[in-house]
């Protein structure tokens, strides 16, 4: 369970921090200095060692925080401490993101009964927005449900359900246009990709604000599983494909901190939930599919659905003008190959947006990297029958060219960007187990309350 954050917390141990090698330093007893000497503690960055009290019961801890370092690494805490309430008795650097980490760090995903976490209390250090820190958390945490969730029990339907949930907990609305109604309402390319599947294609639309307000609209892949289509994945590639959704459970849980925090915005989230799967009525490699801008396009590669359910839903978005237009999606092996699992590119030709973004990532601790929307590349895309291919002609900068296939269907926004994600974290950290992951919302969520907040 997360640990709950008390501004009256009663009773509670304390957390002392020492870095490297300051144990001289720290403000314990000799008992204590024995104790920490004799376990080899020497404030190494997140280690924990409990202290014993003289009548064997628990005194506090020490925490190692090294030389510094991300204070997101507070999350250790959430794993190491028993039960309890507790309390920093050091002064924190970062006290709002310490905070931040610490939460972070105790999420258990239990919906297949793994066992919760630790009860654990916390009292909130002086000077710190308990309210907002409970928001993010919140967004992360519902982010990181939806991508650990197998499509069995997160398909097209589930997606919808949970956008509902959302919608109705924040009292914002939600319309779907779904299945055949895609192609009556012209949106060809979502109703191409997810046609194959037993749960219907669907474009879920969710509205939230003061219509005069400035427009934020967030849109997100919601490709529920991807099995590659008719150029079908091997086993291997598939092993993970749940999380093919998780640019929609990134813009839901960013959409949760706007609207938790009642931000001055007109929010609209768009999701174009899908499944690619195979079936006699697959698209194919070769075919040519009508848009909803009017472009057509040919299809070089059935594993490249993502850009395509993504073009028709940031078609509309741009029809609205919105103030500021963010697209998610877990969309290119290639962004892996440049940055790795834990960096995600982003792409604007807004210097001011990029600059704004680069900031706020540096201050939540939530990496990420302008990478070019490098225009030469755009010939990539050519096709000898349509006006644009799905995929590149030499297999050349993958991720780049998604980005400008993308941004052939954002014509009146000036203020937009596209994050290629993973939504997965391949190995254990102090504040995200193995496991979906949010990428990028804790610093958008920063940008788009500066900007309207």
């Amino acid at each position: 369970m997360p640990v709950e954050l008390a501004e009256k917390p009663g009773e509670t141990l304390p957390v002392y921090l020492i870095g490297k090698n300051g144990l001289e330093a720290a403000d314990l007893s000799p008992q204590q200095l024995v104790w920490a000497n004799a376990n080899g503690f020497s404030g190494e960055a997140g280690r924990t060692l409990v202290l014993p009290g003289t009548d064997g019961s628990i005194a506090g801890a020490l925490f190692g925080i090294g030389n510094g370092g991300n204070p997101l690494g507070f999350g250790a805490l959430a794993k190491a401490l028993p039960e309890g309430g507790w309390r920093f008795a050091s002064d924190l650097a970062e006290p709002h993101l310490a905070l931040q980490g610490l939460v972070l760090g105790s999420y258990v995903f239990t919906r297949y009964g793994r066992k919760p976490g630790k009860a654990l209390r916390f009292a909130v250090p002086a000077g710190v927005d308990a309210a907002s820190v409970r928001r993010v958390t919140d967004g992360v945490f519902l982010t990181r449900d939806l991508v650990n969730t197998p499509t069995n029990d997160m398909g097209p339907d589930e997606l919808e359900k949970a956008v509902r949930a959302l919608a109705k907990t924040h009292k914002a609305s939600v319309s779907v246009i779904k299945g055949d109604a895609l192609l009556a309402r012209n949106f060809p390319m979502i109703h191409a990709v997810g046609r194959a599947s037993p749960q219907a294609p669907r474009l879920i639309d969710l509205t939230w604000g003061a219509k005069n307000a400035p427009k934020v609209t967030l849109v997100g892949k919601g490709v529920c599983f991807d099995t590659g289509g008719l150029d079908i994945k091997p086993a291997s590639g598939m092993l993970l494909m749940k999380k093919d959704m998780g640019g929609a459970a990134n813009v839901l849980g960013l959409a949760s901190m706007i609207m938790a925090a009642k931000l001055k915005v007109r929010l609209r989230v768009l999701i174009p939930a899908v499944e690619n799967a195979i079936a006699g009525d697959a698209f194919r490699p070769g075919d040519v599919l009508p848009s909803r801008k009017g472009i057509t396009v040919e299809i070089g590669n059935t594993d490249a659905e993502g850009r395509l359910v993504l073009a028709d839903a940031l078609a509309l978005a741009d029809e609205d003008e919105p103030q500021l237009l963010i697209d998610m999606a877990t969309l290119t092996g290639a962004a892996r190959v440049a940055l790795g699992p834990d960096v995600p590119p982003f792409y604007t030709g807004d210097d001011a947006l990029a600059a704004e973004l680069a900031a706020a990532a540096t201050a939540a601790e939530d990496p990420m990297w302008r990478m070019p929307l490098w225009d030469a590349y755009d010939a990539k895309l050519s096709s000898r029958i349509a006006d644009i291919n799905n995929v590149t002609s030499d297999g050349h900068a993958g991720s780049i060219v998604a980005a400008l296939f993308l941004r052939r269907f954002v014509e009146k926004t000036s203020a937009w960007a596209h994050f290629d994600i993973f939504a997965w974290n391949p190995s254990e950290r102090p504040h995200c187990p193995v496991g979906g992951e949010a990428q990028c919302i804790r610093a958008l969520e920063r940008v788009i309350a500066a900007r309207f907040g």
